[in-house]
C-alpha cells in the first residue's frame, strides 16, 4: 500500500513490510496524456482528458484466490516468488475528478477493440477515441463517469489500436507442455489458401510441437451437423502458402504456426484440425489483471515505483468511491466468468465492482482459464460449436442436469456484485441465452436478487446506431434496429442501484410459465409464414460433451469432445406474434409500433453453407405499404396502411408507447424525445 513507502525505499518495503503480501500493480506508466475531443466542455462535468499507458503487475500463485488460475504454478517467478505481468490501459477522465461522478465504467474489450461507446453513446467505432464525434450523444461522459479500458486477452496480436496483455508461458520444471488442441478454420471467400493455427488473424497460435503430419488430422464439413470428412495427409502442409498469379505455382513456406490446404479452403465450410501443440499461455491472468487494476485505482494513492495513481485526488485520496464494468458478447461473458471464478473480490478480500452489466452473453462463459484455451472464439450454430462452455450458466446455484453437480456464477454473497444482464434475440439462437434463466431442462428458475435479465426484444447481436439492412452473406436483410436507448435506461437503474441501492426495474424476459420461451419449430414460435422468409428452427446446440477426466482443472484431454449418452441442455426461443416480432422482453417503439418484422435470427446464403444460422445476425423484413401490395404478395402481416391512419397517428402511437416505457424506468426522456422526433421523419409515409 502506499504509506509503506513513507519512511523506507522501495525495495526495502519489498523485503520488509506484510503490506505487500497481496498482488497489486506494481508500476504505472502513463506514455500519452492530452485533451479529449479538443477540450470540450461536457455540462456539468467539463473537459475530459486521454491518458494512454501500461501497468504492470504480479500475482502470488500461492494465494488461495489465485489457485483457481490454470498453470498458474507452472509460470515463471521474479525474486519476490510471483507471477509478472503488463497491460496497456487506456483512460477517458474528467480534468477535473472533482466535477465527476467519482464512478468508474470500466469497458472489459472485445478482442482488444473498445465497445462501450458504440453502444451507450451511440458513437462510431473506433478504437482511438480522439474527437468530439468519437463521444458519440456523450451520454458516460455527461453523466460523469471515468471510462477505463485494460487488455486482458494475453494471446492477441500487436496493431489497430488493440488493447493487449502480456502474459508469461507456462513450463513443466523447464520442460515444454505438449498437448493435443483442437482449432477449426471457416473462410467466406475463395481463394484462401493458409490460415493461422489459431483460426484467427488477430491472436497468436500455439506452435506445433512436431510438423510429424501423421499426429495430426484435418476433417472438412460443410454444415456444423454433418459428418466430418478427413481430409488426406498429402493435401495439406504445416505451412504458409499461396498462388502466384502469373506462373500459377503455389508456394509453400514451412511454419510451425500455419495450416495450408493446397486446393483452397472451401468458403462456409468447417476445417477442423487436430494437432499436438506446445507453449502454453497462463491466459487466466486476464482475470487477475482487471481485479489488480480496479482495485488499484479505487483504494490506492501510489504505485510501488511512487507513480501517482492517475485518478487520485490531492490530498492522499483516490477520486473513485464506486466501479462498475460493463462487456459486450465475448467480454460479457468474461464479466460472467470473472465473477464466477471469484476475482470481484480482491487480495485485501475488498469488492471490486459494485455492480456489472454483461450485454449479449447469452449463457456462456468463456474459454480462457484453460490450458491452451482460445479466448477469441464465440461458439456458434454454425463455428466452434464444441468449444468449452460449460455449466454453470445460470447466476443461481443450480444441479447440473447431467451430473448431479451443483454450481453458480453468484456463490460469494460477501463480493458478489449486482448483476444487470442484458441480451437480444439472437442470443436465444446463437448463444443458448435461455439458459441464463432456466434449469436446462426446460423450466424457469427464480432470478436471485443481485441479478436482473432483460430481453431487448427482437433485437439483434450487434447493431450499431444508424445501421442500415444489408444483406451481406445473408439470405434476408440484417436487422437494423439499434438499443443504445435500451441499455442507458438500464445502465442509468444499475447505477441507482450500486451507488444508492434502488432496485431496478423488474426482469422482462420470456418465461415458459407464460408460453413466451418455446421450442423453436415454427407452430410453436408461432413465426408467420411470410413469403420469401425461409425458417428453419435452427439454433446453437447445448451439448453434454466428454472434455476428458480434467477439464474442471482446466486441461481437455479428448478432441474432438464426445457426446455423452445423447445429453443435451434444453434449449428455448422467444415466441412471437403475429408480426414476428418478440412478444416478451423490452418492447422498444419500433417493435411496439412496428412498420416491420424483426428476428434475432438469420441464414446463409447459397454457396456459404446454405440454411446455416447467418453468424450474430437478425432479419428484417418491411411489411407491405398498402393492401394492395400486401395482397399481391401473400403477405399474412397486415400492410402500413392497415395499421396507421396516416403518419401523425403513428407518431402518436409511438409516443404513447415511449411514455409507457419512460413510466417503467426502460426508456430514458430525451432517448424518447429522439425517437417521436424521427418518427416524424420516418420516410416510409412519404413513399408514392
Amino acid at each position: 500500500m502506499s504509506h509503506c513507502f513513507t519512511a523506507i525505499s522501495a525495495w526495502a518495503a519489498f523485503l520488509l513490510f506484510p503490506c505487500f503480501a497481496h498482488a497489486m500493480i506494481t508500476r504505472i506508466v502513463i506514455e500519452k496524456r492530452e485533451p479529449f475531443a479538443g477540450g470540450h466542455e461536457f455540462p456539468v462535468t467539463g473537459g475530459y482528458e486521454k491518458l494512454i499507458g501500461r501497468a504492470y503487475g504480479e500475482v502470488n500463485p500461492k494465494n488461495p484466490l489465485n489457485n483457481v488460475l490454470v498453470n498458474l504454478d507452472k509460470a515463471p517467478r521474479n525474486e519476490r516468488g510471483r507471477v509478472e505481468y503488463w497491460t496497456d490501459i487506456y483512460i477517458l477522465k474528467p480534468v477535473d475528478m472533482k466535477r465527476g461522478n467519482g464512478k468508474i465504467f470500466y469497458d472489459a474489450p472485445n478482442r482488444g477493440s473498445k465497445r462501450i461507446l458504440m453502444f451507450l453513446n451511440d458513437a462510431p467505432e473506433n478504437n482511438d477515441p480522439s474527437a468530439l464525434k468519437d463521444a458519440g450523444n456523450g451520454f458516460l461522459m455527461r453523466q460523469g463517469y471515468t471510462i477505463v479500458w485494460s487488455g486482458w486477452q494475453g494471446d492477441l496480436t500487436p496493431g489497430e489500436n488493440f488493447l493487449i496483455m502480456g502474459v508469461p508461458t507456462a513450463m513443466n520444471h523447464g520442460k515444454e507442455i505438449v498437448r493435443a488442441v483442437r482449432t477449426e478454420v471457416v473462410v467466406s471467400r475463395d481463394g484462401i489458401m493458409s490460415s493461422p493455427l489459431s483460426g484467427d488473424n488477430r491472436v497468436m497460435s500455439y506452435e506445433a510441437a512436431t510438423t510429424d503430419k501423421t499426429q495430426a488430422s484435418l476433417t472438412v464439413r460443410e454444415k456444423s451437423y454433418d459428418p466430418p470428412m478427413a481430409v488426406p495427409t498429402s493435401e495439406w502442409e504445416f505451412a504458409i502458402c499461396k498462388k502466384d498469379k502469373e506462373s500459377g505455382k503455389v508456394e509453400i513456406k514451412p511454419s510451425t504456426k500455419d495450416l495450408c490446404l493446397l486446393s483452397g479452403f472451401r468458403p462456409g465450410h468447417i476445417y477442423e484440425f487436430i494437432y499436438p501443440a506446445k507453449n502454453p499461455l497462463v491466459l487466466g491472468l486476464g482475470f487477475a489483471v482487471v481485479r489488480d487494476l480496479i482495485s488499484f485505482f479505487r483504494y490506492e494513492t501510489k504505485d510501488r515505483a511512487e507513480n501517482p495513481n492517475p485518478l487520485a485526488l490531492d490530498g492522499g485520496k483516490t477520486g473513485v468511491r464506486r466501479a462498475y464494468a460493463w462487456g459486450r458478447s465475448q467480454s460479457g461473458r468474461y464479466l460472467r466468468d470473472f465473477i464466477y471464478h471469484g476475482f470481484n473480490e480482491d487480495e485485501s478480500h475488498r469488492q471490486v465492482f459494485e455492480a456489472v452489466s454483461p450485454h449479449a452473453a447469452g449463457g456462456g462463459r468463456l474459454f480462457l482459464n484453460y490450458e491452451f484455451s482460445r479466448p477469441v472464439t464465440s461458439s456458434q450454430q454454425h463455428t466452434n460449436q464444441l468449444d468449452p462452455e460449460v455449466f454453470p450458466f445460470a447466476y443461481n446455484l443450480l444441479k447440473d442436469p447431467q451430473t448431479g453437480r451443483e454450481d453458480g456464477i453468484l456463490k460469494r454473497p460477501k463480493t458478489d456484485p449486482y448483476v444487470l444482464h442484458t441480451q437480444t434475440s439472437t442470443e436465444y439462437w446463437q448463444k443458448r441465452g435461455s439458459l441464463a434463466h432456466t434449469d436446462g431442462k426446460g423450466k424457469d428458475i427464480r432470478i436471485p436478487d443481485r441479478a436482473r435479465v432483460y430481453l431487448i426484444a427482437s433485437a439483434q447481436h450487434n447493431t450499431a446506431f444508424g445501421s442500415v439492412p444489408r444483406k451481406g452473406n445473408c439470405q434476408q436483410l440484417t436487422n437494423p434496429m439499434s438499443i443504445g436507448d435500451a441499455l442507458r435506461a438500464l445502465i442509468f437503474a444499475m447505477d441507482q442501484w450500486g451507488d444508492q441501492g434502488i432496485p431496478p426495474p423488474p426482469s422482462q424476459l420470456p418465461r415458459v410459465s407464460d408460453k413466451t420461451l418455446v421450442a423453436s419449430d415454427q407452430e410453436t414460435v408461432a413465426f408467420p409464414r411470410v413469403p420469401g422468409i425461409r425458417y428453419s428452427g435452427l439454433y446453437n446446440r447445448q451439448l453434454f460433451l466428454d472434455y476428458g477426466p480434467n477439464l474442471l482443472r482446466g486441461k481437455i484431454d479428448v478432441n474432438p469432445p464426445k457426446a455423452i449418452k445423447n445429453g443435451t441442455y434444453k434449449i428455448l426461443v422467444p415466441k412471437v406474434d403475429g408480426d414476428g416480432n418478440d412478444i416478451a422482453g423490452i418492447r422498444l417503439p419500433a417493435i411496439q409500433v412496428p412498420l416491420a418484422t424483426y428476428t434475432g435470427w438469420n441464414l446463409q446464403r447459397k454457396g456459404l453453407a446454405e440454411d446455416e444460422l447467418c453468424g450474430l445476425l437478425g432479419s428484417y423484413r418491411p411489411f407491405a405499404r398498402t393492401r394492395e401490395e400486401r395482397k399481391r404478395s401473400g403477405d399474412p402481416r397486415l400492410s402500413v396502411e392497415d395499421r396507421y391512419k396516416d403518419q401523425a397517428d403513428y407518431v402518436e402511437k409511438v409516443s404513447r408507447a415511449a411514455r409507457a416505457l419512460i413510466d417503467r424506468r426502460l426508456l430514458l426522456p430525451e432517448d424518447a424525445l429522439r425517437i417521436i422526433e424521427e418518427a416524424k421523419n420516418n420516410p416510409t409515409f412519404a413513399q408514392k
